[in-house]
C-alpha cells in the first residue's frame, strides 16, 4: 500500500495546475523541476479574529524582519505535528504537494509507512462520514482496501483548515455537532499530522492541539526578492518584464504583496495581457484589488475579450457585479468563508463558483474588495460606521473615491445612485487612537487632495509622524503622500518621532519632507543622514540616546545640524559620553532653553557659558 500511494502521488501530483494565474486553462507546472523555495519562518502566536485586513497587516509587519527556515530543516525531522499558516494565495498547497512528492521519492518522513492527503473543501461534501477508516475508503478506495489504519505508522496532511465548514465545531468541544465528519477529523489527532490553513485558523487550532509535545508551528511568507525576480524572468513575456519590474518598484504595496504568488501571478498576467498600463495602475491597495477583480470578472464570469469600459457599458453587467458584491458583503459581515448553494441563491441564482456542494470566492481578497464595492455604492455613511466588521474595509471604501480617470476603479463606483462622502464619517470615529493612521491610509487610497472638506477634518487635531521599525513600507508611502499635501497647504506638522537608525529611501523622503515645517522633533537613536542636513527652524528638539554610546564625531554629524536650528533642547546622554565637548557646541548655539539628563541627574535652564565645568564629567 505504501508503494501504491507513492506511485499515486507521483502520477497525480507531479504536476499542479497553477490556478493562481487566473488563466482560462490552468498551466501544469512540474513541482519537482520548477518548485520555487518559499520563505518559511517560526510563527508568532498572534491571537486574532478572522478579519482579513488584520491578517494582511500582520503579514506586512512580519515581512520586514524574519529569519527563513530551510525546507530540509523542517521536513526531514520527525515532528509528530506540524502546523503551517499563511495568508491566502501564499503557497501553502504548493508546499504540501511538494511534501507528497518528496515522501514518494523517500526524501522525507522515511519512518512513515502511509501518507494521506485530504483537502477540507472536499471533506465538506462528506459530512456523514464518522471515522478515519471510512474516510480513507472514500478518498483512497482503490488503494487502502478496507485498511485498519491504527495498525500502521501513518501521517495525515490536512489542507485548507479555514475552508472546513464545521471548523467552529471542530475547535469547540462544547458545541453540539450533528455532522459526523467533525469526529472523523478529530480522530486525525491520534496520528502524526500536518495541518495547513490561514493564519487565524491555525492560531485557533493550536490551542486544542495538545496531544503531541513535539509540535512545530511555522508560517509561509512567500517569495523573497530573488524568488520574485526569478518568477518575473521565467513567467513574463520578454517585452513586459521591465513593465512588471517598474510597477513593483513604483508601488510599495504591490511590491510587498508580490511575495504572495497569487498577487505576483495576477499582476504579471494583467500587465502581460494589456496593451496599456497606466503609471497609476497598482499604485494603491484598492487599485491592486480592483484590477484583479475586473480581470477575473472579464476572464471567468463575463468570459469575453472586450475592454473593461465596453463591458461596463452594458447595464446588465453593472447589475450583475452589484449582485456579486451584495453576496460578498452579506457573507463578509457574517464572517462566512464557505457557504452553501442555498445561501447564495438567497441573493441570486447564477453565481457559478461551484466547488462540489459548497461555494467560496476564488480568493478571499476578492470577497473583501467586493464587500467594499457594495458598501460604497449602497450603504450610507451612518450604516458603514455602525458595522464593526466593515472597519477592515474603510480604506478600500475610501479608495473607491479615487477620481483618477486613468484608474479602472471609476467603473465600480457608479453601480448605484447612492453615494456618500468618503472622509466625513472618519471624524465621527469613536476610536480616536485609530483615527490618525486610518485617515492617512484612506487619504492615500483615495489619492485625494486638500479640499475644503479635508481641511476642515484635518484642522480638528494635531498631526504627528513616526518613523520606527514597526512601520511597513506601505504605511510609510501613505504618510509620504499625506505629508506632501499637508505641508503644501501651509500647515505645520506638530511632531516628528524618529526611532530608527537605518532608513529606507521612502523613510528618508518622509523625514526630509517633515523637517521642512515641524514644531517638535524626537530622536531616540543615533542616525546617519549620509550628508543631508536640515535647513528649517524647529521649536523643540529631543535627543534621548542614553542607551547608546557614540563618539563626538558621530554626535556632531548626526545631531549638531539639528541643534543649530532649535530654540529648546532636551538631551539625555549615555553616562560614558564626554558631555563637556558636546556642551561647547550647545553653548555656541542659539538655544534659548536647555535641559539635560546625565548620569541619573537632571539639569535645567543652565546659564549657557557660565561655570559649565561644575557639571558632572
Amino acid at each position: 500500500m505504501s508503494a501504491e500511494l507513492k506511485k499515486y502521488y507521483l502520477k497525480y501530483y507531479g504536476k499542479i495546475g497553477e490556478l493562481q494565474q487566473l488563466s482560462k486553462a490552468s498551466a501544469n507546472v512540474d513541482l519537482i523541476q520548477k518548485f520555487v523555495d518559499l520563505c518559511v519562518v517560526n510563527a508568532a502566536n498572534a491571537q486574532m479574529d478572522a478579519v482579513f485586513s488584520v491578517e494582511r497587516k500582520d503579514f506586512l509587519e512580519k515581512q520586514m524582519n524574519y529569519t527563513p527556515i530551510p525546507y530540509s530543516e523542517i521536513f526531514t525531522k520527525e515532528e509528530s505535528v506540524i502546523l503551517i499558516s499563511g495568508i491566502a494565495g501564499i503557497g501553502k498547497t504548493w508546499l504540501l504537494r511538494k511534501c507528497l512528492l518528496d515522501w514518494s521519492n523517500c526524501l522525507i518522513w522515511k519512518n512513515v509507512e502511509l501518507l494521506f492527503y485530504l483537502e477540507c473543501r472536499m471533506l465538506n461534501q462528506h459530512q456523514n462520514i464518522s471515522n478515519i477508516n471510512e474516510l480513507l475508503n472514500v478518498f483512497y478506495k482503490d488503494i487502502v482496501n478496507d485498511i485498519n489504519i491504527s495498525n500502521h505508522t501513518a501521517l495525515f496532511i490536512i489542507d485548507g483548515l479555514d475552508e472546513f465548514k464545521y471548523m467552529n465545531e471542530l475547535l469547540n468541544s462544547s458545541l453540539t455537532c450533528k455532522y459526523p465528519i467533525v469526529n472523523a477529523l478529530k480522530e486525525v489527532q491520534k496520528y502524526k499530522y500536518v495541518i495547513a490553513g490561514r493564519v487565524y485558523a491555525i492560531d485557533r487550532y493550536q490551542s486544542i492541539s495538545t496531544e503531541h509535545s513535539d509540535k512545530l508551528i511555522i508560517q509561509i511568507m512567500g517569495f523573497n526578492e530573488n524568488g520574485i525576480n526569478d518568477y518575473v524572468e521565467n513567467n513574463v513575456k520578454e517585452e513586459k518584464k521591465e513593465v512588471v519590474r517598474a510597477t513593483l518598484k513604483r508601488s510599495p504595496f504591490a511590491k510587498a504583496m508580490a511575495s504572495v504568488p497569487f498577487y505576483l501571478s495576477c499582476i504579471s498576467k494583467i500587465i502581460s495581457d494589456s496593451n496599456k498600463i497606466y503609471a497609476t495602475s497598482f499604485l494603491t491597495m484598492t487599485d491592486l484589488y480592483g484590477n484583479i477583480f475586473l480581470y477575473f470578472l472579464r476572464e471567468h464570469i463575463i468570459k469575453n475579450n472586450k475592454l473593461v469600459y465596453e463591458i461596463m457599458e452594458d447595464s446588465s453587467n453593472k447589475k450583475y457585479i452589484l449582485i456579486i458584491c451584495k453576496v460578498a458583503y452579506k457573507l463578509f459581515v457574517e464572517n462566512k468563508i464557505i457557504f452553501s448553494k442555498e445561501e447564495v441563491q438567497a441573493f441570486y441564482k447564477k453565481i457559478e463558483t461551484d466547488l462540489g456542494c459548497y461555494y467560496q470566492f476564488a480568493h478571499l481578497t476578492v470577497m473583501e474588495f467586493c464587500a467594499s464595492v457594495y458598501a460604497y455604492n449602497c450603504l450610507s455613511s451612518k450604516e458603514i460606521m455602525a458595522n464593526e466588521r466593515l472597519k477592515s474595509c474603510l480604506s478600500m471604501i475610501c479608495g473607491l473615491a479615487n477620481k483618477n480617470q486613468n484608474s479602472l476603479l471609476k467603473f465600480l463606483v457608479n453601480l448605484n445612485e447612492s453615494w456618500f462622502s468618503s472622509f466625513n464619517r472618519l471624524r465621527k470615529s469613536e476610536d480616536r487612537n485609530d483615527y490618525h493612521d486610518l485617515f492617512i491610509e484612506c487619504f492615500y487610497e483615495s489619492q485625494s487632495s486638500f479640499t475644503d472638506e479635508i481641511k476642515s477634518i484635518v484642522d480638528e487635531r494635531k498631526w504627528r509622524i513616526s518613523i520606527n521599525d514597526g512601520k511597513t513600507s506601505y504605511e510609510t508611502s501613505c504618510e509620504n503622500y499625506f505629508i506632501n499635501h499637508y505641508l503644501k497647504s501651509g500647515r505645520r506638522l506638530s511632531e516628528l518621532y524618529v526611532n530608527k537608525n537605518i532608513l529606507s529611501d521612502e523613510e528618508k523622503k518622509l523625514l526630509i519632507q517633515c523637517s521642512t515645517n515641524v514644531c517638535v522633533v524626537y530622536f531616540n537613536r543615533p542616525i546617519n543622514f549620509e550628508g543631508w542636513k536640515p535647513k528649517d527652524k524647529i521649536e523643540v528638539l529631543y535627543i534621548w540616546i542614553s542607551r547608546y554610546l557614540i563618539t563626538k564625531k558621530d554626535f556632531e554629524e548626526n545631531f549638531l545640524p539639528w541643534i543649530n536650528l532649535c530654540e529648546e533642547l532636551r538631551l539625555e546622554l549615555h553616562n560614558d559620553i564626554d558631555f563637556i565637548e558636546i556642551y561647547e557646541w550647545i553653548r555656541c548655539s542659539n538655544i534659548k532653553e536647555f535641559e539635560i539628563k546625565y548620569r541619573e541627574k537632571y539639569f535645567c535652564n543652565l546659564r549657557i557659558g557660565v561655570n559649565y565645568r561644575k557639571l558632572p564629567v
